[in-house]
């Protein structure tokens, strides 16, 4: 086939191979989305599916907004393409967030409750999180530690305190939230806090703060004198 793809595309012209030889940054939208399609259908490339997307949608914030039932009703897309295409989404968003987390000083309650309150409030479960910090008091990471029920987050402390020992870290901050929109600590929440601060203690990593993110509230464990 004289150096040609399967469908009759320069192996130069191939978004995989492109991006091997340039680097991901030098693809297009139009590319980028062809990798995550995977493949054609039905006699479409997946240059072509992507480009259909994009008329569909506008644009990648458009795409992004939308669910899996919006991306599979455009021909050629399906179910299963369109589950790659929300998970790659959530993964670019993930990454922001963390990206934006990473090297955020903490001097305040309010500096981790600004960093994580946006994502949190709207939550219909808990979700149990840590962020851990390095000797200067900055994020170097976070970690989401459970997502629980409607009432009820089941943490312990080997969660936490395992990866914070694999990063490194110096202290670590847990945060997490109420779906009441309450964000007054419960006794199991001044319980854990306190244990969790004890084990931290005991292999030298200290619990700087637990907030706990309401509707537009929050409240910080230590301020309030609980540990």
């Amino acid at each position: 086939m004289g150096g040609r793809g399967r469908i009759g595309i320069p192996s130069s012209d191939r978004p995989r191979e492109r991006l091997y030889a340039r680097g991901a940054a030098e693809l297009s939208l139009q590319e980028l989305l062809a990798i995550v399609i995977g493949g054609g259908s039905r006699g479409s490339s997946a240059l072509v599916l992507a480009l259909g997307l994009l008329r569909e949608f506008g644009d990648l914030v458009g795409m992004g907004r939308s669910g899996v039932d919006e991306m599979r009703r455009v021909p050629g897309i399906g179910f299963a393409r369109a589950c790659q295409l929300a998970a790659a989404f959530e993964l670019g968003k993930r990454f922001a967030k963390e990206s934006r987390s990473a090297g955020t000083s903490v001097r305040a309650p309010r500096d981790i409750a600004r960093m994580f309150m946006d994502e949190m409030k709207d939550y219909d479960r808990e979700h149990f999180k840590a962020a851990f910090l390095n000797t200067k008091n900055q994020v170097i990471k976070v970690v989401t530690v459970s997502i629980g029920s409607l009432n009820a987050s089941i943490v312990h402390p080997r969660e936490i305190l395992k990866p914070a020992i694999a990063a490194s870290a110096a202290s670590i901050v847990l945060v997490h939230n109420h779906p009441t929109g309450d964000p007054t600590p419960s006794r199991e929440d001044v319980e854990f806090t306190r244990r969790f601060a004890k084990c931290g203690e005991l292999i030298g990593i200290e619990l700087l703060d637990h907030i706990v993110i309401g509707a537009d509230r929050f409240q910080s464990l230590k301020e309030a004198g609980h540990f």
